[in-house]
């Protein structure tokens, strides 16, 4: 597969989605990883404990703001913008720098670099493949991790359910101009504000982190890492997920006997967007063990 290549200067972002960032309860922090600049929204308070959280492939930060705003009685949470998506740099490295390695590395990061002590990894989609990665390492203490509905597709596995064109063809209508009726169209559960932001913020995501990253879903095995996650550990997934089935969820639940798997039911994928009323309660409940 060839990888498309696209300066960065192609990610875009308007004023209205810039100005989105002042109706949020968060502070921008920035880190360096190399290089590259990220981006964190830290939702406070300062004494917390720390939960960086790592979003899906073409989710920039300010999308998991109706989950971060929703934990600050029990942890700090922190958003990062993943290197490629929102106020991140662009991997300075091209392709290459869109692996599950050095996803990783932005974590360990984000961690050292804002004083993380002991902090919980919380990542949806392609996030929780880069949180079990980083988990897996163990160059870092954690006191915890929750999974919610990694990708399981990897070499010699089915492929990954949503295409390659489709996430551009959503791309694309991003940066032609797209509104939330447009975004309904592709996904209709979710709530509206969710959709508004998907319309503002797509734009900013990199042709080219998008490819590589999906690439990845097949090339690099979630099960590399997973039973190397070490305890506590939950993996939340949506009961009627296309990417984390019925055979993946027994799959997990053998090869990390350790880890707590919970189904949210009714829930897709985007489990969060799609059944937040259960969803939500589901994640507090897990972080409150840990």
């Amino acid at each position: 597969m060839v990888i498309p290549s696209e300066s960065p200067a192609a990610r875009t972002l308007s004023q209205p989605a810039l100005a989105d960032l002042a109706d949020i309860p968060a502070t921008s922090r920035w880190v360096r990883s190399g290089a590259v600049r990220l981006h964190v929204l830290d939702y406070g308070p300062d004494n917390g404990v720390p939960l960086l959280v790592l979003p899906g492939i073409t989710s920039p930060a300010i999308t998991m703001d109706f989950v971060a705003r929703e934990l600050t009685d029990l942890v700090r949470p922190l958003v990062l913008d993943v290197r490629g998506r929102g106020l991140s740099d662009s991997a300075d490295t091209g392709p290459a720098g869109y692996d599950l390695g050095s996803y990783a590395a932005d974590v360990d990061a984000v961690v050292s670099g804002l004083g993380l002590r002991r902090p919980i990894l919380l990542g949806h989609s392609m996030g929780a493949r880069i949180a079990a990665r980083a988990a897996a390492g163990g160059s870092r203490e954690l006191r915890g991790v929750v999974l919610v509905d990694p990708p399981m597709s990897g070499p010699g596995r089915g492929a990954y359910p949503t295409t390659l064109e489709a996430f551009l063809g959503q791309l694309d209508q991003a940066r032609r101009g797209t509104d939330a009726d447009e975004v309904a169209q592709s996904w209709p559960r979710w709530p509206r504000r969710e959709q508004e932001l998907r319309a503002r913020w797509l734009s900013s995501c990199s042709r080219t982190a998008i490819a590589t990253t999906h690439a990845g879903f097949e090339a690099e095995d979630f099960f590399d890492d997973w039973p190397h996650v070490p305890a506590p550990a939950v993996l939340l997934y949506g009961g009627d997920s296309p990417v984390v089935t019925a055979d993946g969820a027994a799959e997990a639940a053998r090869a990390n006997p350790a880890a707590e798997l919970v189904p949210v039911p009714g829930a897709g994928h985007m489990v969060f967007w799609d059944e937040p009323e259960t969803a939500l309660p589901t994640l507090r409940d897990a972080l409150r063990k840990l």
